[in-house]
C-alpha cells in the first residue's frame, strides 16, 4: 500500500458535513465513496473547471483505495473522475506560495462551514464564503494536483495492465505532466 504523505486522515475523520461540493454540503460523500458512485462524486467535486472544498479529501480517500485494487478492478468511471479533476488544474500555475501550508490547514475552523446548515444560502451569497478565500481556494487545486501526481506510479501500473483504461490514463498523466508521460 502506498500511504499518502499529504495527510494521514481516514475517511471517517474528515468533517464532510462542514465542507462544500458543487451542490451543497459533502454529507453524502462517504456513502458515495463506499458504494463506488464515481460519476456522482465527480459531479460534486468538479463542476465547470471548479474544484471544491471536498475535492482533495475525496481524492485522498479514493487514491488510497486505488492502491489496494488490482488493475482489472478499476473502472472507467473512476479514471474519468481523476481526469475531470486533472482537467480543471492549470499545472503551470501550481505554486505552493499561494496555498495554505498543509492539507490539514484546510480543516481549520475559519475555512469550515458552520454545523447549522440553515444559513447556507446566505453564506453562498457572500463575496467569499467560508473556505473560498483566495488562499484556501487555490489550495484545493494545489493539493488535488499533488495527490494525483503522487499516484502516478499507481496510474502507470494500471495503464500497463489494463488496455481498456490505458488511453484515459495516458491523457490523465499527460495533463499532470505536460512535458511528457514518464513510465
Amino acid at each position: 500500500m502506498m500511504r499518502n504523505t499529504l495527510s494521514t486522515r481516514s475517511a471517517g475523520s474528515i468533517p464532510w458535513q462542514l465542507l462544500t461540493t458543487a451542490y451543497g454540503r459533502g454529507t453524502d460523500i462517504p456513502s458515495l465513496i463506499e458504494t463506488g458512485q464515481y460519476e456522482e462524486l465527480a459531479n460534486l467535486i468538479e463542476h465547470q473547471s471548479t474544484l471544491w472544498q471536498t475535492t482533495p479529501w475525496v481524492l485522498l480517500v479514493l487514491l488510497d483505495q486505488l492502491t489496494e485494487k488490482k488493475p482489472e478492478q478499476v473502472t472507467s468511471q473512476e479514471i474519468d473522475l481523476y481526469l475531470a479533476v486533472a482537467s480543471a488544474i492549470l499545472v503551470d500555475h501550481m505554486d505552493p506560495l499561494n496555498t495554505v501550508e498543509t492539507m490539514e490547514g484546510l480543516l481549520v475552523e475559519e475555512y469550515l462551514w458552520p454545523e447549522n446548515e440553515e444559513d447556507d444560502e446566505v453564506l453562498w451569497e457572500e463575496e467569499e464564503p467560508p473556505g473560498y478565500e483566495e488562499q484556501p481556494f487555490f489550495s484545493y487545486y494545489y493539493f488535488s494536483y499533488l495527490l494525483l501526481k503522487e499516484a502516478t506510479p499507481v496510474f502507470v501500473e494500471i495503464m500497463d495492465s489494463n488496455d481498456q483504461l490505458a488511453p484515459a490514463i495516458r491523457e490523465l498523466l499527460l495533463s499532470l505532466d505536460p512535458e511528457g508521460v514518464s513510465e
